[in-house]
């Protein structure tokens, strides 16, 4: 059985037309799913019956409610959403005020291997489809109340980068979704081919994952430093306009010690100013067996008002769900023998 969720609607085109059905069901199958979410083919009511019965015998919706979910007591919801292949990913509902903003992820696990991650020790576990990501969004309980999506769950983004941008294509497409695109951002760590091809075809935001200036003190929190340089792809972020609708932000998670001195704020100045940037400035949130430590928040602090005074415009991001394990870095998730392993 293949799965219709997660197909754009030249691929709907082709399913109709290879079940000898009107062009036209294919438009009517994208607003079904995509406009009122329905949950069976049969629910397409403006179908003929006969068509329904005929599009039920090759394909389902394909999609499926979350299998567990834990509430953090600041108003977070963290979900264990299953996969077409059998894994598990986490993805997190943050509600504020009258915004509702979700972290999807895009792979089981991570090949990255930043040391500060439980998903990057967690290991790679594949991609995921454009029907597992979209999930995410379709089954989720309060997808009503969604203003804002970001890719900052599970995984690499840009290293699933067909199926990320075939989901933001539908969130973003009049048949699908018609999200204006500046409700989504994607993360990446500076995976430089998939980021120029990113910014090439989507208008989404975007956000890297800096964590520190210097190329030889990076690589050792982050390892994918040596396959995707910062300097290198600096470099390419130069060469966009940033001054419209499209948002770029740096990622910067402030280790006691390690990459909050004065020295570390001259040089991102040094770097970041001559563009058009925000710096997100995230708390570290304590994972076992690690030597990397949190700041205060009179640190925190000082580095906002430092970068923001010597032009760099900088935010402390709130944190969210850390009870819950729901907080930047904490995803971890996997099936083993049966069962969901946690944090």
């Amino acid at each position: 059985m293949t799965n219709l969720l997660g197909m754009t609607l030249e691929e709907l085109h082709d399913v109709v037309a290879g079940l000898g059905m009107p062009s036209f069901t294919a438009k009517q199958i994208a607003q079904w799913m995509y406009g009122k979410q329905v949950s069976s083919i049969e629910g397409m009511t403006n179908i003929s019956a006969r068509n329904r019965a005929l599009l039920s015998t090759q394909y389902g919706i394909g999609c499926q409610p979350p299998c567990d979910s834990q509430h953090s007591v600041d108003g977070t919801v963290k979900y264990l959403f299953p996969t077409e292949d059998g894994k598990m990913v986490e993805s997190v509902f943050i509600p504020d005020g009258d915004r509702g903003t979700l972290c999807v992820s895009s792979q089981a696990g991570c090949r990255m291997g930043c040391r500060f991650c439980m998903t990057g020790r967690q290991g790679f576990g594949g991609n995921l489809s454009a029907t597992d990501i979209l999930n995410q969004i379709y089954s989720l309980p309060e997808r009503n109340q969604l203003t804002n999506i970001v890719f900052m769950g599970q995984g690499e983004p840009l290293d699933n980068l067909d199926n990320v941008l075939k989901v933001t294509s539908i969130l973003t497409s009049d048949y699908g979704y018609a999200w204006s695109p500046k409700r989504i951002t994607v993360s990446t760590v500076g995976v430089r081919n998939g980021m120029q091809r990113f910014l090439d075809e989507s208008e989404c935001h975007l956000a890297v994952s800096l964590h520190s200036p210097f190329p030889n003190e990076r690589v050792g929190m982050m390892p994918a430093e040596r396959a995707f340089g910062l300097k290198d792809f600096l470099r390419l972020l130069t060469c966009y306009d940033w001054t419209h609708q499209r948002r770029l932000s740096f990622e910067y998670i402030v280790f006691g010690g390690l990459n909050d001195s004065d020295r570390h704020l001259k040089e991102l100045v040094r770097l970041l100013s001559p563009m058009e940037c925000r710096v997100n400035l995230i708390r570290f949130h304590d994972i076992p067996d690690t030597p990397f430590r949190g700041v205060g928040d009179e640190r925190m602090t000082y580095i906002r008002d430092y970068l923001t005074r010597h032009g760099v415009m900088a935010t402390i991001r709130a944190s969210r769900g850390q009870d819950i394990f729901a907080a930047c870095g904490l995803l971890h998730s996997k099936i083993s023998h049966g069962e969901t392993d946690k944090p």
